[in-house]
């Protein structure tokens, strides 16, 4: 029953609405990880860049995006609780490539 429930809501949101809304849970999702790592890698985030970020990169009219983000943040802290020392190296080793990257970290 859940299925169909589900099929059907799908069906009725446009295939473009439904491609948007995936495409800015996936942003939420990979920015919310950066987010999140920055304490717990010890980094200091330039501000402006993850500003720039948020006008390059989200569509302005999204107002579910920033809760999104919030939700995918609280929820990328809460796996960090379970890592063990080799997962964070590996971790902040690859966010602190990515966000190089995107000019977070000078």
């Amino acid at each position: 029953m859940r299925k169909l429930i589900l099929f059907a809501i799908l069906a009725l949101v446009p295939e473009v609405t439904l491609s948007q809304s995936m495409e800015s849970m996936q942003k939420a999702q990979e920015l919310g990880s950066l987010l999140a790592s920055e304490e717990m890698c010890g980094f200091v985030y330039d501000q402006d860049s993850i500003s720039s970020w948020i006008d390059q990169n989200t569509d302005a009219s999204d107002m579910g995006f920033a809760s999104t983000l919030a939700m995918m943040t609280d929820g990328a802290k809460f796996q960090f609780s379970s890592m063990n020392d080799s997962s964070k190296t590996a971790h902040c080793r690859s966010i602190e490539r990515t966000a190089k990257h995107f000019g977070f970290i000078k």
